[in-house]
């Protein structure tokens, strides 16, 4: 499809459905059976089978109309990483009924991996889910969840075989987090927030008609979603100076009684590496504009971790006692996390999660050593022995 005629598209669309005349969520339905939600998805899943790379004549046409988008900041794990584990790992009936309310924002996603006892290693995860019928029922607790308090669905690991090695005996859910037995806590956070919340999981029934992928087949399919999660992290679109680095070097050239020689050559290189992280976050989307994430969206995610807390870290420094003051310490549980609408003593706290959130650093430097760069891989001396026999 060219792109005059995906413009000429959108604007008949708009002929059709006055953003002005029409509620928010029917407009937003309307668009995504118009095969203009994300134009790379399939006709029958609100795309048109046109190139990704398409997306933003799209969006740009839809901004000039002032037509309301979906804020995709407010459901970004649903986008960024259950949408596309659906599209790839599930059956046709679960695309139809989680999709369309999944891009218009009518239902928000969360993501049950992360466990108190597994730390950095995934498959080492404990929760159970075990047959009974038609059903699933799953017992365990997961933490470090962003948008639970939010979320009526979210992307479920689960152990359902403990006699199989620990990267086998996995299995994907679609979980409802409105069933009885979810219960959501809030975790607050160094920075007085509680972004994340704890999740605990008791006798939860999750039937077989939810399930993504095979039984057992659960780790395959979490490696494509954790790969989205990286890029959606590490390569978000940005422009220049967006984000902290925009944030420093506006406050440098504002108050020049700040600079001194040695600063000024440390903000130069952390603008030089921001840009660099940036483009390279620009090679990952055009790389998924022709086919899927692969391991370099975890080197994006690595640098733009480090990148944060090099930035916030030197944005302390300049400003001395004044980078110590804190703006707010009220308990809230925000859906979205804004780094440049707070102070800095809020960005230097928050930005310690950065290397946490996502895969932490340490595994991503795995990632990268064995799957990017080809190095021997590390001993697993785990890989082979059953998951209940693995001291825990």
């Amino acid at each position: 499809m060219a792109t005059d005629e995906l413009r000429d598209r959108v604007r008949e669309f708009l002929s059709r459905y006055d953003p002005t005349r029409h509620d928010r969520s029917e407009f937003l339905r309307a668009r995504f059976d118009a095969g203009l939600a994300w134009v790379h998805y399939p006709p029958e899943f609100g795309g048109l089978d046109a190139p990704r790379a398409l997306q933003p004549v799209v969006d740009e046409e839809f901004a000039a109309a002032g037509a309301p988008d979906n804020d995709p900041r407010s459901n970004g794990i649903g986008l960024g990483m259950a949408a596309p584990t659906i599209l790839h790992h599930g059956s046709d009936e679960q695309r139809r009924r989680f999709l369309r309310p999944l891009w218009t924002g009518e239902e928000i996603w969360c993501q049950l991996f992360s466990e108190p006892g597994a730390g950095s290693d995934l498959a080492a995860l404990s929760t159970r889910a075990v047959r009974d019928g038609e059903d699933w029922v799953v017992d365990g607790q997961k933490v470090w969840t962003s948008m639970a308090h939010a979320a009526q669905w979210a992307i479920l690991i689960a152990r359902t075989d403990p006699e199989a090695p620990k990267h086998q005996g996995l299995t994907y859910f679609l979980c409802d987090m409105t069933a009885p037995g979810v219960e959501v806590r809030p975790l607050r956070q160094i920075t007085g927030e509680a972004e994340f919340n704890e999740v605990f999981l008791s006798g939860v029934r999750i039937p077989d008609t939810q399930r993504l992928g095979s039984v057992g087949q659960g780790w395959r399919v979490a490696m494509d979603t954790l790969m989205n999660e990286r890029v959606a992290i590490g390569g978000g679109n940005t422009t220049r100076e967006d984000g902290m680095i925009g944030v420093v070097a506006d406050t440098w050239r504002q108050r020049p009684e700040l600079r001194t020689p040695g600063l000024h050559d440390r903000l130069l290189r952390l603008w030089v590496e921001a840009e660099a992280t940036r483009l390279t976050g620009e090679r990952l989307r055009q790389q998924l504009a022709v086919g899927a994430p692969g391991p370099e969206g975890s080197a994006a995610k690595l640098a733009f971790a480090r990148l944060n807390q090099a930035i916030s870290g030197f944005e302390m420094e300049m400003l001395a006692e004044q980078g110590l003051e804190y703006d707010d310490w009220t308990l809230r549980r925000p859906e979205v996390t804004d780094m440049t609408a707070r102070g800095p003593g809020y960005r230097y706290l928050r930005a310690k999660g950065n290397s946490i959130e996502g895969g932490t650093s340490e595994i991503l430097r795995n990632i990268i050593a064995e799957r990017v760069l080809g190095l021997p891989a590390e001993s697993r001396a785990d890989k082979d022995v059953p998951w209940k026999e693995l001291p825990r």
